[in-house]
């Protein structure tokens, strides 16, 4: 018989707020099809935590960073690649998306200290070119490659 799932330990709190704020919050809450009120709040926690951990820069986090580019810019992909190889040790992997003739989507994967991950981020959105560029960073690393024991 399976071992029944421990739940994770739960705090509460208490909050207090103004009546046309929490109106606010149960629409959205509706709209957005959470649970309850503690799941939005969590939610909107998380990812305020989130935001703060960023603004340290010393926490390790994994992210992605979004570019739009226009590829017809001479060199812009190579200068975009040679980035990335420079940053080897951050970037994980990359998807490329061709979304018309001349405008091209990418998603970097990376991992790394978070004030590292903008650096890059910032370097790719200042080449000629590039459309928008945006780091996001979660509060999570992904876990290390296993290398079997007989390599």
């Amino acid at each position: 018989m399976p071992k029944p799932v421990k739940s994770p330990q739960v705090g509460r709190i208490s909050v207090s707020l103004p009546a046309a704020l929490l109106a606010e919050l149960d629409k959205m809450v509706a709209q957005r099809g959470f649970g309850s009120r503690s799941q939005a709040v969590t939610e909107m926690a998380n990812r305020e935590l989130i935001e703060y951990k960023r603004s340290l820069g010393n926490e390790i986090m994994v992210g992605t960073i979004t570019l739009h580019y226009d590829r017809s810019v001479p060199g812009l992909q190579n200068r975009l690649a040679d980035i990335q190889y420079q940053h080897v040790a951050e970037v994980i992997s990359s998807l490329h998306v061709q979304l018309n003739r001349n405008q091209v989507m990418e998603v970097i994967l990376v991992q790394g200290h978070v004030q590292q991950l903008q650096v890059i981020a910032n370097l790719m959105l200042t080449r000629r070119g590039v459309l928008t560029a945006r780091l996001q960073v979660h509060a999570a690393v992904i876990p290390p490659i296993q290398i079997p024991d007989d390599m």
